[in-house]
């Protein structure tokens, strides 16, 4: 039976899917996690059954090599020649890819090339996928690249107001993020619509560890709220979002820090984090899951109000550059399980004709608006890997 599999790497691990072909069943998934440090760990589900051990991971090739041992152990695949294609997430395509791409040498020194946009991303998934073609020479091996489906921006949305060689020397302008993620979900929402994604406008709300608000028009990206990283936007877990740029040096000044030092606490010590003083996870900040009181709950609670807020501002302006907005789309893990994050956005739509269904939104429903409202409100899980999967498919002709 031919498979396909589904690479998501980040900077220190990769989840994996395995496919079968053509009928897109996932067989097997897991997790290489803390590749490069101590404690990694290899994780792998079987029949529903979740096998995980720590085992020794220093690099890229020995995450592959221990992931192929283990499809053979636990027959997932008789011959490696099975696979007969792998897609890989990439963070940054930079202006170079419009689109997913198959793999040769060429596509690959691109891809480290373009690490100077994602310089803990880009580097490691090229690595992983220099693996594959070692051990898989077969197999298409094809890059699925998170900034191509941002091509679609126009200029006055994707250029920042500095000098415009900057632009043209180096690159400097909005990239955005999350593309994977947003081609999967726009496509579902017109499919769950029955209504084509070319007459939909759609703002998607990708509420995870990382976040980023989108508008959708016309089946294209219209704007995005990351920019040229991904630390741009509203309010992240760890990530600050939008930020004076003059503060930056003034707070360095101040704290005799260096632009590392700062980049690490706008990255890894801000959101949700820095103005809660409690925790990067939305969860640890309500007070109906985790008990908390006096200037815990003052700082928690401001943290989710800020959260909410910076989603609104973005969430109104594409609503008018749009000229209106036929669906509100919640997705990751914030955006699927938090309803009263849901409920604080849909509440400030009121005015144009949104109707919040409360029992819907808790029961985290599918739609979670009445018939009656002007904007529909949806949740829908997203499912990058079934995405990756399509267009390893889709760019290598596969039959």
């Amino acid at each position: 039976m031919k498979k396909i599999l589904a690479i998501n790497s980040g900077s220190s691990s990769f989840k994996f899917k395995l496919f079968t072909f053509p009928d897109e069943k996932v067989i097997s998934e897991g997790l290489a996690d803390r590749v490069g440090l101590e404690g990694s760990t290899f994780a792998i589900k079987v029949n529903g059954e979740k096998h995980k051990e720590e085992i020794a991971i220093p690099d890229s090739e020995t995450a592959v090599t221990i992931l192929l041992k283990k499809l053979k152990k636990y027959n997932l695949i008789n011959d490696p020649k099975e696979i007969i294609g792998i897609g890989h997430r990439i963070v940054a395509g930079g202006e170079e890819f419009k689109d997913s791409a198959l793999v040769d040498q060429e596509t690959l020194k691109k891809i480290y090339d373009l690490k100077q946009y994602a310089p803990l991303h880009n580097a490691v998934e090229a690595d992983v996928i220099k693996a594959f073609m070692k051990f898989l020479p077969d197999a298409a091996e094809v890059a699925v690249f998170d900034t191509s489906f941002h091509q679609s921006l126009d200029k006055v949305h994707y250029l920042y107001s500095l000098p415009y060689k900057y632009y043209k020397k180096y690159g400097a302008r909005k990239y955005g993020a999350h593309g994977i993620s947003l081609r999967y979900i726009s496509q579902e929402a017109a499919k769950i619509l029955n209504r084509d994604l070319k007459d939909l406008r759609l703002i998607v709300c990708h509420l995870g560890s990382g976040a980023s608000i989108t508008a959708v028009k016309n089946g294209k990206s219209y704007d995005t709220s990351m920019g040229f990283t991904p630390v741009a936007g509203i309010t992240m877990s760890s990530r600050s979002g939008d930020v004076d740029p003059s503060l930056l040096p003034f707070i360095m000044k101040k704290e005799n820090l260096s632009i590392d030092q700062m980049m690490k606490i706008l990255n890894h010590k801000s959101g949700l984090l820095g103005i809660s003083g409690i925790s990067p996870d939305m969860r640890d900040l309500r007070s109906d899951v985790t008990p908390l009181s006096g200037e815990k709950k003052v700082r928690a609670d401001l943290a989710r109000n800020i959260f909410i807020n910076r989603i609104v501002r973005y969430v109104g302006g594409y609503i008018l550059e749009m000229g209106g907005l036929d669906g509100i789309i919640f997705t990751a893990g914030v955006g699927e399980h938090d309803y009263r994050v849901r409920e604080g956005v849909m509440d400030s739509l009121k005015l144009l004709g949104l109707k919040p269904d409360l029992a819907a939104n808790k029961n985290n429903d599918t739609f979670i608006t009445k018939k009656d409202s002007k904007i529909i409100g949806m949740v829908i899980p997203t499912n990058e890997e079934l995405m990756i999967e399509r267009d390893v498919v889709r760019i290598a002709g596969l039959k």
